[in-house]
């Protein structure tokens, strides 16, 4: 693949961030990734750099970087914090919001202790009408 000059992967649902090891193609002079659901930066290192033009990472609105007007630092460092506080501080400043979560938090714990103590009773019950050694030899086709 060093003497690869052309590749268009344009049009192909690739996803997730360019691989590093794109970039030791030392001879490649054209290359198309766009209309992909490509992420993250685009590498700086060999080729890429040479790759001005922002038509070939089109359409692949994960990627950030130089040739594209995105700022990875901006894009990526306040994703987590700008959904984090879009959550939390509602939660916070917000009564019956906090109210409301919490309530939810409470019944959907109510219902997993629910749903697990009745199933321990079921298997409590097979068990007892069979006896360890018979569950044994039976395995799990009781019902």
């Amino acid at each position: 693949m060093q003497g690869l000059e052309t590749l268009d992967l344009s049009c192909n649902r690739l996803s997730g961030p360019i691989p590093p090891s794109m970039s030791s193609i030392t001879s490649l002079s054209h290359l198309n990734l766009s209309y992909n659901l490509l992420s993250g930066p685009i590498p700086l290192t060999n080729q890429f750099s040479t790759f001005n033009d922002p038509s070939i990472y089109e359409v692949n609105l994960g990627l950030c970087g130089i040739p594209l007007s995105t700022n990875c630092s901006i894009s990526m460092g306040l994703g987590f914090p700008m959904g984090f506080w879009a959550v939390c501080g509602n939660l916070a400043l917000n009564k019956s919001w906090r109210h409301a979560y919490f309530r939810f938090i409470d019944e959907t714990m109510d219902r997993l202790h629910f749903f697990i103590m009745v199933n321990m009773v079921c298997l409590k019950r097979k068990i007892e009408r069979v006896g360890f050694h018979g569950w044994k030899e039976h395995g799990s086709s009781l019902k």
